[in-house]
């Protein structure tokens, strides 16, 4: 029968706690052994903080698990007058470069220029379709611009978007 062990370090000073959950459901908890994954039965696991290294992979009801690739930055913005941040995540700060050109500032830059973004931008008071157009990729940044299209021929007027939403994937 295996057996848990639970012996001090000389060199650390530092107390790890093992608290049972104020919960009348049985949990169990899975360690490998060797490197591995830890698997944890019952409810998922929440106010869970630190840092994990390797792949996330979950089910979410699809058959098999996957990898999740998780959104590195996000911003919703207000791109008209004084630009202002509604809300993000890993996003310090947005750039106005002049009429419908803006820049991205992230907080944790990427690890290289290998990223991909999603975006949306709305106008209401212009009514014309938005589009939003990648002009430079870099660690610390990502530089948009937002317009919409005037003729047939792909001429665009750049404008000012009241909302632009930008997420960036690595």
């Amino acid at each position: 029968m295996s057996q848990i062990k639970l012996a001090p370090n000389a060199s650390g000073s530092g107390i790890f706690t093992l608290e049972s959950p104020n919960s009348n459901t049985n949990r169990t908890l899975t360690l490998p052994d060797a490197a591995g994954t830890i698997q944890v039965s019952g409810n998922p696991i929440s106010g869970t903080t630190g840092s994990f290294s390797g792949d996330l992979s979950f089910n979410s009801g699809y058959g098999s698990s996957a990898v999740a690739y998780g959104c590195r930055a996000w911003v919703n913005f207000n791109g008209t007058g004084t630009v202002a941040i509604r809300a993000s995540g890993n996003v310090t700060s947005i750039t106005d470069n002049g009429t419908g050109n803006y820049t991205v500032n992230f907080t944790t830059s990427m690890p290289d220029v290998n990223f991909s973004i999603a975006g949306y931008t709305v106008n209401p008071a212009s009514r014309a379709l938005v589009f939003g157009d990648v002009n430079t990729y870099a660690t610390g940044s990502i530089r948009v611009n937002t317009g919409y299209i005037t003729g047939f021929n792909g001429e665009a007027t750049s404008i000012d978007a009241t909302y632009v939403n930008i997420a960036v994937f690595r």
